[in-house]
């Protein structure tokens, strides 16, 4: 059974493959670039996902898909070409990798275009899995600077709390959909086993670096602003949504979303405390 791979070369996709090779899983993937270096094992086909004939030559051949396009203006649109040729190509499965709260977020543009991808998988004969990750926590690992020099945790979190998730949980959880049987149909909430705050970050990264890291607070317009010196304009705002979204809704784990997400991985999911231990270690050597 070969497994098509969309995103398998990013910060997720990548620990995906991992997990499915760590299964003996036979893996493909699609790469924008011939120089990709592609994991032991795993063939690859070039093209983009704006070329529907290289997505289709990509799928020749294969059963199954995981799909995680980026976050882009046109990601619905990439996101449909992929979703018509599997249902053309009539795959076995799709993982699709969405994002918790879909549907209550409409007014942050990627999760919108997420819902519209969710909903023609709905509504079309194609056999899917939603995964609905959290915010992941090794989006945090890039704050070193801030976190080590400045003494200040940056992402505005808010107060309500948001129940994050570790990267290799998800990629774990996509494997296990993607691997074994009983998952079509289902939608995973995929969070963290506990509420994570901005000031609470800021006490965690405190403890961990043994020195005072405050919380840089909430001004959603400087944070907006800031964003546009290193992302395009339209990224700025779509991130400013999101964390607004979390300000104003917050972004907590369901009911019994942690004792499912538990029993799909066989296992407790990983602590943001044991994240950022391990982080803080790298970072030392």
């Amino acid at each position: 059974m070969k497994i098509l791979v969309v995103g398998g070369t990013g910060l997720v996709g990548s620990v995906v493959v991992q997990e499915l090779l760590h299964r003996n899983a036979d893996v493909r993937l699609l790469v924008r670039d011939a120089k990709t270096a592609a994991p032991s094992g795993v063939d690859f086909v070039v093209g983009d996902l704006l070329d529907p004939p290289a997505v289709e030559r990509a799928m020749n051949g294969a059963d199954k898909l995981y799909l995680l396009n980026a976050v882009t203006p046109d990601e619905l649109t990439q996101a449909l070409i992929v979703f018509d040729l599997a249902k053309r190509q009539k795959l076995a499965h799709v993982v699709y990798h969405s994002v918790f709260r879909v549907d209550e977020f409409l007014d942050v543009p990627h999760f919108a275009s997420k819902f519209a991808i969710e909903c023609a998988f709905r509504q079309f004969n194609v056999p899917w899995t939603m995964l609905r990750p959290n915010y992941f926590f090794q989006n945090d690992a890039s704050l070193r600077d801030s976190l080590t020099v400045s003494g200040v945790y940056p992402q505005p979190l808010g107060d309500m709390g948001i129940s994050a998730v570790d990267v290799r949980d998800i990629a774990e959880a996509a494997a296990i959909t993607l691997t074994t049987e009983g998952h079509e149909g289902r939608v995973y909430n995929l969070n963290g086993p506990a509420l994570l705050s901005g000031p609470k970050a800021a006490a965690i990264w405190s403890e961990v670096l043994g020195r005072t890291v405050r919380y840089g607070g909430h001004d959603m317009d400087a944070f907006e602003a800031g964003m546009r010196q290193h992302a395009p304009a339209w990224s700025a705002f779509d991130i400013r949504m999101m964390y607004q979204g979390y300000l104003e809704r917050g972004f907590a784990a369901e009911a019994n979303d942690e004792e499912v997400f538990a029993a799909l991985l066989g296992h407790a999911p990983r602590t943001y405390e044991a994240f950022a231990r391990e982080t803080a270690a790298s970072w030392k050597t």
